[in-house]
């Protein structure tokens, strides 16, 4: 564990595709998705827990969220918690936190991850991360995580790689936008593409270069912003300053302008566990083929179905193939898993 080693964790997100469990008002990362007693986030700090000190875990969420984080991790420092006051996707929020990191640890080697992610293979995760760690401290470089695809999935960007090595620090020649399932297979195929799972590794000193570079813009508030970190009046300059960046991806803002990037690539047994069918994927399934979280649901007749009833007090299913089956705070979903790109528009509140 190094002392000079920080976790971001980005907390932001709304995850409307998993409604009714994940709503505006709980999102995600906030919920025990899998059924197994800790939400997303608090696995996300267990991961990490081997690479990094608790008081150098960071959280960037919105305003809305801080009670929540504060509820469900306990041990991070409350003053670590930064609260957006909106959102403006993920190059400000790295940004802020990055600044807020450098202005006290100059010499800070950073890791900034998704709150929402599921990772399997947690020892080859640590080993993975810390090659990452050693090599950003070393180097002017950022580098991110590949994801060794299992699939030719459509559904994620990709990281082109110089070569199809894995466990080993490699240059990045391209990213690329989520495919279509013919330049999916052709990904795969090739073996030197990997799914972008959006977390990333670099000093204080190279994000902060970075963002001057390729995101001038965005740096110039930060810049502003800098004199009051760690002061009475850091929320007040940060409602004024902040929603003055520009709303952009840490894509779009810097990894696919630099030439700096490079990435680790391993199979980590990774999900974004962006939809009911990831879900389904991660949760042990009877013989049916039902992948169940609840504690008294009794299925009949029903195959390859994913049921997410945890506060559900009993209940009987008969006869469904292939569904999704939700509820939450009285808010019911009953959808066709084929269907379940159609759950965010089916959720919207019908106005006619």
């Amino acid at each position: 564990m190094d002392k000079n080693t920080h976790v971001v964790i980005m907390a932001g997100g709304i995850g409307s595709r998993l409604w009714p469990a994940s709503t505006p008002q709980t999102p995600k990362q906030f919920i025990d998705v899998l059924g197994v007693g800790k939400s997303l986030i608090q696995l996300t700090v267990d991961r990490f827990r081997p690479l990094c000190e608790l008081s150098h875990f960071w959280v960037v969420t919105s305003a809305m969220y801080v009670d929540m984080v504060k509820s469900q991790l306990p041990e991070i420092p409350a003053e670590n918690i930064l609260a957006e006051p909106e959102a403006r996707n993920t190059a400000p929020c790295i940004a802020y936190s990055c600044w807020k990191i450098a202005s006290r640890f100059p010499d800070a080697n950073i890791v900034v991850t998704p709150a929402d992610a599921l990772v399997l293979e947690k020892e080859t995760f640590v080993s993975v991360i810390g090659e990452a760690l050693s090599f950003s401290a070393a180097n002017p470089a950022v580098v991110t995580v590949g994801i060794v695809p299992s699939r030719p999935e459509t559904g994620y960007g990709y990281i082109c790689a110089g070569k199809a090595e894995y466990g080993k620090v490699t240059k990045v020649q391209s990213f690329k936008e989520k495919p279509d399932l013919k330049t999916a297979e052709k990904y795969l195929a090739e073996g030197n593409y990997f799914w972008n799972a959006g977390i990333f590794v670099w000093s204080a000193e190279t994000i902060v270069s970075q963002f001057r570079k390729f995101s001038p813009g965005i740096a110039e508030v930060m810049d502003r912003l800098a004199p009051y970190l760690y002061t009475d009046e850091e929320n007040t300059a940060l409602k004024e300053l902040f929603p003055q960046c520009d709303k952009i991806s840490i894509d779009y803002a810097v990894m696919e302008k630099s030439q700096d990037i490079f990435v680790i690539a391993s199979d980590l047994g990774w999900s974004d566990l962006g939809s009911w069918g990831s879900v389904k994927a991660h949760i042990a399934s009877d013989e049916d083929g039902n992948a169940v979280v609840g504690d008294d649901v009794r299925l009949f007749h029903c195959h390859g179905c994913v049921v997410h009833l945890p506060s559900v007090k009993t209940a009987v299913l008969e006869g469904l193939d292939g569904y999704v089956v939700a509820e939450k705070n009285g808010a019911l979903l009953v959808c066709r898993l084929s269907d379940e790109q159609h759950i965010k528009e089916y959720s919207e509140k019908r106005t006619e």
